[in-house]
Order: structure tokens, then sequence, then C-alpha cells
């Protein structure tokens, strides 16, 4: 690949001096809320966005005046688990440095942060440090939080494998030293142009972001084959031996434009978890080399596989990390929901895992989420877990302290109302009014849309079936819309494309239904399928198997070919 065809992106890794640019100018600068366009990209690395309150974009553009700018920032939290005085820690800058006073739980297991002022930034990722939490790599071309399935009830096993993602997590990190010298006030350190700053990700670090995860079966809570890199892990009488190595999932895809679309990870077979880190960097090694610099828009890690075929990635996979695939091992993959309500572990401690709708974490009238968090995060001795969707397991109670943990979660609206297993299953991601990709709204329409579904179920007597719904402003696909049984992507305000056909356990993509639809269009048309669902279904069959066996729509089996075919 000739240099003139680089990607813009490519020339500002290569001159960031190692991802600093001019942050440290553009921080010190009080004539604007903003980052200038370079830095905009390197701060992604440091693991936050710059973003306006498009709400209020035309009103101040009258008043002459600048977007009201603010940043999300993302920490990075492997497995999504923290401590109780981390909470604490995270409740409090929540408080104190962002104007939305609030923490919002996100679709890869961590916590993110919206309205922070510029001025703020820093002071905020000093205080993350002080609890040992950080944001570096939460973003960026790099490998992004590591995602382990938090199940409380096989402790053992689950401990296993947060191991390897932990490891996986730390191990990957960029070894730059820009994110302790601008924001942790570290020295800074000359660096010469020979020495290896970056020995896995090199200077100009990965062709585009990546995504890894860490499965348990049978549960697939952490949609495994979505990610750029799956391990799922397979065990012996109790006891993590390997993982099956999946890769080359990716949801993001462009409208309109049909070299681009969302993918699950092919299956490559089984490895010993001693090799899981050797697998893991041959991997971005290969995606490192081989990946696209010229159109971002083809540069994610399921384009690279497609392009130069299974077998020749796989062989040079294996020549990389020194090691050769075994036969993929037997496992079920089964649900993807969380288990609501008291769970008793194999340890005998309890675990409590909350209903958190949409993610967002803030006081609201009668339901003061936040504050009930806190008083727990004061008393309670286990850890916090964040789960892939979006909601939160209050991990490792002793049977004494139950009914206090209990007693605060009810008292503060964390507990006791209905969440039909539909809705218990389903998630929306952020979009309006901060999400500057947004097309339509997510997060802020969902509850009300979910209720909708719900009341069709229940006309149609099969409220107790669940359904994975998912919702996205935009076909980047944060909320993993592109494998959900029924998923709504964002055309524009107020209309979506309808996607059906996934499979309930995340092993296959769904495809468009109806393109560009109204709410109305929408829920007239799940009317009629839920009717003919519960007419013509076999038993034990789920909604996304079911359109696909009646013809509603085709299965998607290659997606380079099906997806859009």
């Amino acid at each position: 690949m000739s240099d003139q065809k680089l990607s813009v992106n490519e020339y500002l890794k290569t001159d960031s001096n190692y991802l600093r640019g001019t942050i440290e100018e553009g921080l010190d600068t009080s004539l604007t809320g903003a980052f200038n366009d370079a830095d905009q990209q390197l701060i992604k690395f440091h693991g936050f966005y710059q973003q306006d309150d498009r709400d209020l974009r035309n009103e101040r553009k009258e008043q002459k005046l600048e977007p009201l700018y603010s940043f999300m920032l993302r920490a990075r939290v492997a497995g999504g688990v923290c401590t109780p005085k981390q909470w604490l820690g995270v409740d409090k800058i929540a408080s104190t440095l962002t104007s939305s006073n609030s923490i919002r739980l996100t679709t890869r297991q961590t916590f993110q942060y919206h309205g922070i002022p510029k001025r703020n930034l820093k002071t905020l990722i000093q205080d993350l440090d002080r609890e040992a939490l950080d944001s570096i790599a939460a973003c960026g071309d790099v490998n992004r939080n590591v995602m382990c399935n938090p199940n409380p009830v096989e402790s053992k096993l689950h401990q296993q494998a947060y191991h390897w993602a932990k490891k996986l997590s730390d191990n990957y990190l960029p070894r730059t030293k820009a994110y302790a010298e601008i924001w942790l006030g570290d020295d800074k350190v000359a660096v010469s142009e020979s020495e290896e700053v970056e020995p896995v990700y090199g200077k100009t670090y990965l062709p585009r972001k990546f995504k890894m995860a860490v499965a348990v079966p049978p549960d697939n809570d952490v949609d495994v084959y979505t990610n750029d890199l799956g391990f799922i892990a397979v065990a012996e009488d109790g006891e993590l031996v390997g993982f099956n190595m999946v890769a080359g999932g990716g949801m993001g895809s462009t409208h309109g434009e049909v070299a681009t679309f969302p993918r699950l990870g092919d299956d490559f077979g089984f490895i010993k978890a001693e090799d899981c880190l050797k697998f893991a960097e041959a991997v971005l090694k290969v995606q490192r080399d081989w990946g696209n610099r010229s159109d971002r828009k083809q540069s994610r890690l399921k384009y690279t596989i497609v392009k130069h075929g299974f077998e020749a990635f796989k062989a040079e996979v294996e020549k990389r990390a020194g090691v050769k695939f075994e036969p993929k091992r037997e496992v079920v993959i089964g649900d993807r929901g969380d288990r609501y309500g008291w769970i008793k572990g194999v340890d005998n401690n309890w675990h409590l895992t909350l209903f958190i709708e949409g993610g967002r974490i803030k006081d609201l009238p009668g339901q003061p989420l936040q504050t009930g968090l806190r008083e727990i995060a004061l008393v309670h001795k286990g850890d916090f877990r964040m789960t892939a969707n979006q909601n939160i397991i209050i991990a490792g109670v002793a049977e004494e302290d139950k009914a206090q943990i209990e007693a605060i979660a009810r008292s503060h609206g964390l507990m006791g109302k209905l969440i039909s297993p539909t809705r218990g299953h389903s998630i929306a991601c952020v979009a309006l009014p901060t999400c500057a990709l947004a097309m339509a709204e997510a997060e802020r329409y969902f509850p009300d849309f979910m209720t909708k579904v719900e009341a069709l179920q229940e006309k149609h007597g099969f409220l107790e079936q669940p359904i994975v719904i998912r919702m996205t402003g935009c076909p980047n696909g944060c909320a993993r819309p592109f494998a959900a049984e029924i998923g709504l992507v964002g055309k524009a305000p107020g209309r979506y494309n309808l996607y059906l056909g996934a499979s309930f356990e995340g092993t296959r993509l769904n495809k468009l239904y109806r393109e560009n639809i109204q709410e109305a269009e929408i829920l007239a048309a799940l009317d009629e399928l839920f009717a003919r669902y519960v007419k013509e279904r076999e038993a034990g069959e789920t909604f996304g198997n079911f359109t696909v066996r009646v013809g509603v729509v085709k299965a998607v089996i290659d997606a380079a070919k099906d997806f859009h075919g």
C-alpha cells in the first residue's frame, strides 16, 4: 500500500508523537470548549470523545455561540468488576464533575460519564486514578475494554475466565507514556525514534478499534461472536482448560453502502488456556499488518478476514503464535440475558442482579437509583459487576447481609418493579442528544417503545416469552442491533430500519425487513408477525428462528454475501 493512499487518521497517528499531539495545549486554552480536529481523534485513545448537546445546537447558533461542547469519558474496567470503594469514587465524580449528574452502564461492561466540561477532564481522570481506575484505551484504534461473563453462580469458573480477561486487558494496553504525562502529571520522557515504544501496536497502532470478550457457556451475555476476538471457555469438571477461539465479528456498517456489513466471528478451534495470550497477540499483529489503512469503513478485522480468506488468516495466526489450533470443543451457547433478583452461587454467597433501564444510573422521581447504589456501596462487602446488558450485580453477599442489601434496593426503586422477559433481554445505545453519529433516538425513546411491544405480546398471549430487541440511533451498532431478533437502527428522526431473524442465542445475524419506517408501521408489522408466530410456531421455537423458518427473512449465513443480498 503506497503512502499516498493512507487515511487521514493514519497521518494523525504517525505525527502524534505516540498519542500526545497538542492535547496539552488544547487543555490550556479557555477560548473554546473544544479540541482541534486532529486532537479530537487522539483523545479517543485516552478514553473520551468530544460531543455537544444537539438539542441546543440551533438555539446556540442563533445566539452566535459555539455549540455547548462537553465530553463523554469511558472507563476501562476489564470484565466489569469493581469494588464498593471504587464505586463510591465513581459516584462522587459523576455528582461533582459532570453536568449530567449520572453514571451510564455501557453495552461493553463498563461505565461512562456524559457532560464533562473540558476544564474538568484532568481532575476527573486523576480522581479515577486515585481509585485505581483509568480510561486509557477505552476508545481509539486499540484493544478496548475486554468483556467477561460475570456469572455469579459458577464463581470458581468465572474467576478463572476473569483472570484471562484481565490479562488480555492489561497486556494490550498502549505502552506510550502520553496518558500519564498529560493527565497524571508524570515527568515527560524523551523517546527516540529507534526505541520500540509500542511492541504490539507499532507507531500507528491498529487500523481501527478492536474488541475482545470472554464467554462462559451456557451464557452468551457478552455476545462473544460480535467481537473482533472472542474466547469461549471450555471447562472439565468445573475447571477451565482452554477456549474455543472465534474472530472476525463486528457490528458497524454504513447505510446504503453494501461493501460494509455487520458480521459474526468465525470459529477457529480450541486453544489451551496458557496459549491465550499467544493467540491474542498473533491476531492483533496480523490485523496490524494486514488491516486496511486506506478506508476506515473497511478497516475492522472482519474485513481483513473476508479479504484474505479464513484459511490464510488462520495459517498466519498459527505461524505467529507458534501453536496450532486444535479441533473446536463442543459447548452449548444459550441465553444472552441476565438473571434478575437473588441468585445463590456455588460458594453459598448471594448475588443480586438489578435491572437498570437503558443503563442510566441517576436519581429519578420516586426512584433515587444513584443514591440507592451509593448506600449499598457503603455497606457491601463483595463487589459490583456491570453486565453487557447494561445492568449491575451486587455480588458476593453473605446470608447475614442479604436483608440489609435488599431493603436498601427496594427503598430506592432498584427492586420491586416487574420486568417482562423481553424488556429484560433488550438494550439501546445513548444516541441523542449527545452522540454526534445518531440519526434517531434510542435510549430516551426505547422504554416507551418497549411498553408498546409488551402490549402487543400480551395481546397475543406470549408476554412470558423473551425476545431480544435492540435499538440504536445509527448503524455503527453500539447496542449490537444486528444480532437481535428484532433490531431497530436509526435512519432519520423518528424513522428506523427494522431487522428480523437473528437467533436468540446470538449465533446468527438478522436481516433487513422494512426500511425507513416510523413507529406506527413498526408496531403494525410486529402485530402481524406476532399473530403469525403464536399460530404457526413450533414447540420451543424462538421468534428469530420462526421468522427465518417461515420465510419472513432469509437466514444470514455468510454476511459478506447474505446480509444485503
